[in-house]
């Protein structure tokens, strides 16, 4: 693919014209719905599985089988989505509809799941998995690219940006501390935890989705959008190289902390032998990464966001090749590196979701194709792309190491390779990602150029459907 070279301009606030404003109000009503898939994810991941099984009788080999198919439901579904939105005609819009579907099956799923009556069957285990993955696919994929519809301005998408990060860490944060408290009531009570998960989900999702469904017009109508045919689909993804880049980069992004995810709770609890902290931990860094958000959306302001993803990303694997310098004895330095690793959470995936909508602009302004919706699916695939490398990558690795959970005493290699792994895995990935990203061309004032040039375009196009006196 060709790509139109525009004048630069200088990438100064002041220097472009007046940004776009969307109230404070307005953008966490727009992000509402977030809190509940944030706040879901985790617990029917990490807990949901385990309870089934151990307190509703459910087989654990059939559990697998569910949450694989639901997987890949979840994966596939993904640009299938962004296609159909992105050619969407309808009363309500063309996102609103299938935010509202899809919230729908999410309730209803996640009500099937942390709601089991007694005596539920895989059966029904399964149908819960399904509506729940089926809904969370739709509802986030959707959301992602209104998201990037809702304004046109460069820096005001990374405001927006920011604040699904800061949600998102927060709903983590509740989410975390509910195991806590349910251990506090009753020690050990599978049931309770999962009606103390379900409620919070439950009780943001339903406002949640009125809010976000009611926030902001849906007035966006297709632009060029022609039958979906696969070969021109896979052109505009394949083709075209900046898109491929955001994506590696955010591959690279999720594996590196897919790999400490993995990892964590075997550096804590086997390496340093503080089982006390095994939940404390991931709250702990959680909770700073609550501030990210805001402090990373200042500096993205700053810097621009290819920039400010560079710094983030460099940030990060500096933050990991420290991990390197500690032993057994320095669980203090690795608390004081969760308290940084939680202050740059998210930090680069929060730029790199901001620029796929910069991205589809300059696609829509060369082609007249408008992609958004195509270009957010893709970019939710190589997350979950990612996080599937890191798990399938980081565990046999360390095994292959010679470390096993399982034992009562782990060689002093298998421990300093299982310390190694945790610590260059992210390091070397989130370097990856600074290098995907650095250098990338669509600045600031590039981007007004490109927003410029296609509010020509659509007034001219609004002109000649004006019926003659």
């Amino acid at each position: 693919m060709a790509y139109q070279t525009f004048p630069r301009r200088h990438s100064r606030p002041e220097h472009r014209a007046r940004p776009e404003q969307l109230g404070g109000w307005r953008l966490l009503r727009f992000t509402a719905m977030s809190v509940p898939i944030y706040a879901a994810a985790q617990p029917i991941m990490a807990f949901v599985p385990a309870i089934l099984s151990r307190h509703y009788a459910i087989p654990l080999a059939g559990l697998g089988l569910v949450y694989l198919i639901g997987q890949v439901v979840n994966s596939l579904l993904d640009p299938v989505i962004g296609s159909l939105s992105d050619r969407t005609v309808s009363r309500f819009g063309r996102r609103r509809p299938w935010i509202a579907g899809g919230g729908v099956l999410f309730i209803i799923g996640s009500a099937m799941l942390f709601f089991p009556p007694q005596g539920a069957t895989l059966a029904w285990v399964g149908i819960g998995v399904i509506c729940y993955y089926t809904g969370a696919s739709i509802t986030q994929t959707t959301l992602m690219a209104w998201s990037g519809e809702i304004s046109g301005d460069y820096d005001q998408r990374t405001r927006i940006a920011s604040q699904f990060t800061l949600l998102s860490s927060g709903a983590l944060v509740l989410t975390l501390l509910l195991p806590a408290l349910a251990d506090q009531l009753r020690p050990d009570d599978g049931p309770l935890r999962l009606t103390l998960f379900g409620t919070l989900v439950l009780v943001t999702a339903v406002p949640g989705l009125l809010l976000t469904l009611t926030a902001v017009p849906d007035s966006s109508a297709p632009t060029g959008a022609e039958p979906f045919a696969l070969g021109r689909t896979l052109k505009a993804v394949f083709g075209n190289p900046l898109l491929l880049r955001v994506l590696a980069a955010d591959a690279a992004v999720t594996a590196g902390q897919g790999v400490r995810t993995a990892l964590l709770l075997f550096i804590v609890t086997i390496y340093f032998q503080r089982p006390e902290w095994a939940a404390g931990f991931f709250l702990l860094q959680y909770s700073f990464g609550v501030l990210a958000g805001p402090i990373w959306r200042r500096i993205g302001l700053h810097l621009g966001k290819s920039r400010a993803a560079v710094a983030a990303e460099l940030t990060q694997a500096a933050i990991n090749f420290g991990l390197v310098f500690l032993t057994p004895d320095r669980f203090g330095l690795m608390m004081a590196l969760a308290v940084a690793q939680g202050l740059s959470q998210g930090s680069g995936n929060l730029m790199l979701r901001s620029m796929v909508a910069d991205v589809a602009d300059l696609h829509r302004a060369e082609t007249g194709e408008d992609r958004v919706g195509l270009f957010y699916s893709v970019f939710s695939v190589s997350m979950k792309l990612g996080g599937a490398l890191a798990f399938g990558i980081a565990l046999p690795l360390v095994t292959a190491f010679g470390f096993d959970p399982k034992a009562a005493t782990n060689t002093p290699e298998a421990l300093n390779a299982l310390l190694l792994v945790f610590a260059l895995g992210p390091a070397l990935a989130h370097t990856l990602a600074a290098a995907l990203v650095a250098g990338f061309p669509l600045d600031a004032g590039r981007h007004a150029e490109i927003r410029r040039q296609l509010k020509a375009r659509d007034e001219v196009h609004a002109a000649a459907l004006v019926p003659a006196e």
